[in-house]
């Protein structure tokens, strides 16, 4: 009897399909996320890097705009935070604002979009690690039902009748883990690199907070700097309405 046959012939074998169906999404969202931390990282590692050989703080702004990742996007956002205009003494209500506050707010709001944006998929790989056992063993008692249905409709129990209905309706049981344990170590892995992604950008949030304070938590950004953030500025906002 072919198990694959056909998705429709029986219980059991809807479930087979279903759960290779599983299989599908989690080595496509291995081989997805894979290629994401894999970019995510050498594109930190050469913003860091450039970063960290500019001569100040105000120098590196437009570099933040220019350059891709995840550490970048937490610059941008410390940068649009603190900084001020060509008058820094200027009577507005801009320069009221405590710069404090609102760096350590704004840092700490793009590293949550960071995260959700890297927890993508992680979530459906945990259902499928958690799931995949139990949707095999509900194909393996319900084509073990349908085979002891099947058994005294014959009336013969003899080892020839038995062993290949349930042997065949085991198999299901045995799918079911083979998917659930690829799903359990993928995510597992992924979510070790999220928290050590998350961990640098904390500490580079950290940094970055450590060099505003030098500046009294103000900076006086290049004009085209202050033009590409001001117009990042505005596309985020758009999207979020």
């Amino acid at each position: 009897m072919n198990l694959l046959s056909s998705p429709f012939e029986s219980i059991e074998h809807a479930v087979i399909w279903l759960l290779v169906i599983f299989s599908v999404a989690t080595w496509g969202l291995a081989l997805l996320k894979g290629v994401q931390f894999t970019r995510l990282k050498a594109q930190d590692r050469k913003f860091h890097k450039q970063f960290w050989a500019t001569s100040s703080l105000e120098s590196a702004a437009e570099l933040a705009t220019r350059q891709p990742g995840a550490a970048a996007r937490v610059a941008q956002a410390g940068y649009a935070a603190i900084q001020v205009g060509d008058a820094p003494h200027a009577a507005d209500l801009s320069q009221a604002i405590n710069h404090q506050d609102r760096l350590e707010r704004a840092l700490r709001q793009q590293i949550v979009r960071e995260r959700r944006s890297l927890e993508t998929g992680l979530a459906i790989l945990a259902s499928i690690g958690s799931t995949s056992p139990f949707i095999g063993l509900f194909g393996t008692v319900w084509g073990i039902m349908s085979a002891l249905k099947g058994i005294s409709a014959a009336g013969s129990a003899s080892l020839e009748t038995v062993a290949g209905p349930i042997g065949a309706a085991l198999v299901a049981t045995g799918v079911g883990i083979a998917v659930a344990v690829p799903a359990v170590l993928v995510y597992n892995y992924f979510l070790r690199r999220l928290k050590l992604t998350a961990a640098d950008l904390d500490d580079f949030a950290h940094d970055f907070y450590s060099l505003a304070q030098k500046s009294s938590f103000r900076v006086l950004i290049h004009p085209a700097a202050n033009k590409a953030s001001a117009n990042t500025a505005a596309q985020k906002v758009k999207e979020a309405s």
